[in-house]
């Protein structure tokens, strides 16, 4: 029995199976972030939306809602608010999750990430539906 070469590289996936996966991929990254997202170059781009867009986010039993408030709680438990503003804000475009929800939001995850964490979170989500209803006002016009 010959074990594989640990230095080898995995065997690439056949060309029409790897395009439809990342034009999949880049569907879906665009529908969570809210934006039209265009392939990149790099191993981690590639992973990133072969893997965690196709894949993971289409998984089926969670909707996109479900997965982005999931992915809320998370962020802000870790205190990722940069990662955390692109996601409500994304939330907010969708029309995935109201002003309301998302204060709502803040209080709940004030008591479960900490005081400093849901001040932050509470601010945050307050401007970004400042800018929402901006926006939605310039384009009213």
């Amino acid at each position: 029995m010959t074990l594989p070469d640990k230095g080898a590289d995995p065997p690439e996936p056949p060309a029409d199976m790897s395009s439809e996966r990342r034009e999949r991929g880049l569907a879906r990254m665009s529908e969570v972030y809210g934006w039209e997202v265009q392939d990149g170059p790099g191993d981690f781009f590639g992973i990133t939306v072969d893997h965690l867009f196709a894949d993971i986010w289409s998984r089926p039993g969670l909707t996109l809602r479900d997965r982005r408030l999931l992915l809320l709680g998370l962020l802000v438990g870790q205190g990722q608010q940069d990662v955390a503003d692109i996601q409500i804000g994304a939330a907010l475009r969708r029309a995935e999750l109201t002003p309301d929800e998302l204060r709502e939001i803040a209080i709940f995850l004030t008591h479960y990430a900490g005081w400093p964490s849901g001040a932050r979170l509470s601010m945050q989500v307050e401007k970004l539906i400042g800018e929402q209803a901006r926006q939605q006002q310039k384009t009213a016009e």
